[in-house]
């Protein structure tokens, strides 16, 4: 899906038509036409996918990029590497394809509903060897993702948060009292649902587990436009799973984290609470 995902954004941005792409790729258009909706792995090749990103005038990088997702395809995953163009990083090309998004988050505020406050203490904590302009750069680029949160038709987000993250004082108690607004004001959209694990239930289905992110899209028209894969956030990189088993797996946990952590209003209440302890 990723792949399809960047031969799009390629060829969206260089104006041409699929039959010019083609001709200049020296492929078929009905190759064109399958790889941009590719479902089956084993039907792509490497000297195909150059020469379509080739005619799409790909930077090298880009180009690099796709060659390398084909090569690595039947592993199921991407690291996510600083490297890879922004035009194909991976969770950014997933969430603006995906119908919704399920997060679990048991160690700090997803990036989605970070402010910009909290986004840079982070920043500063965890990047203590980049200079302030760099970092700065990297805060504006979290803050600008979430522009999916208002795209129409929306993502419809779903977060259960686990309560530790709310008493874990990033960048003073300030930055908290307004990172718990934040959350509050959002979990009111009607397209957010955020709910809070209280600390009292001690054991869950998440176990030792840390942070992952569930996105999908279903098309009952058109199944072949369907999509699901993990994102399994780790130190300065992200794996990906898009396995049936793995996927379903991760469905059947986040189904039992949402039904054992507090409905709506009493997260919001929990989160008010913890608030109150930084004021």
């Amino acid at each position: 899906m990723l792949i399809a995902r960047g031969l799009h954004a390629l060829i969206t941005r260089s104006g041409r038509r699929q039959s010019e792409v083609a001709k200049a790729a020296g492929v078929s258009v009905g190759t064109v036409t399958r790889y941009l909706g590719w479902q089956d792995r084993a039907r792509l090749r490497v000297p195909t996918i150059r020469a379509i990103a080739e005619a799409c005038e790909a930077t090298p990088a880009e180009r690099d990029a796709l060659v390398q997702l084909v090569t690595d395809q039947d592993s199921g995953w991407w690291m996510d590497d600083p490297a890879v163009p922004e035009i194909l990083d991976p969770l950014v090309s997933f969430e603006g394809y995906a119908g919704y998004e399920h997060v679990w988050a048991n160690n700090l505020v997803p990036g989605l509903l970070q402010t910009r406050r909290y986004a840079l203490a982070l920043h500063q904590a965890t990047d203590v060897r980049l200079d302030s302009e760099t970092i700065a750069g990297r805060v504006d680029a979290r803050i600008k993702r979430q522009a999916i949160l208002d795209r129409s038709p929306a993502l419809h987000l779903w977060v259960v948060l686990d309560e530790q993250v709310l008493r874990r004082p990033v960048g003073g108690s300030d930055v908290m009292a307004e990172q718990i607004d934040h959350l509050v004001a959002m979990s009111e959209r009607p397209t957010i649902d955020l709910q809070v694990l209280p600390s009292a239930i001690g054991a869950h289905a998440a176990g030792s587990g840390g942070h992952f992110v569930l996105l999908g899209r279903d098309d009952e028209r058109d199944p072949l436009a369907s999509m699901a894969v993990v994102y399994l956030e780790l130190h300065r990189k992200g794996l990906y799973l898009d396995a049936p088993g793995d996927v379903a797996d991760y469905k059947i946990m986040f189904d039992y984290l949402r039904a054992t952590a507090a409905n709506a209003d009493r997260s919001r209440s929990l989160m008010t609470a913890a608030r109150q302890e930084y004021t």
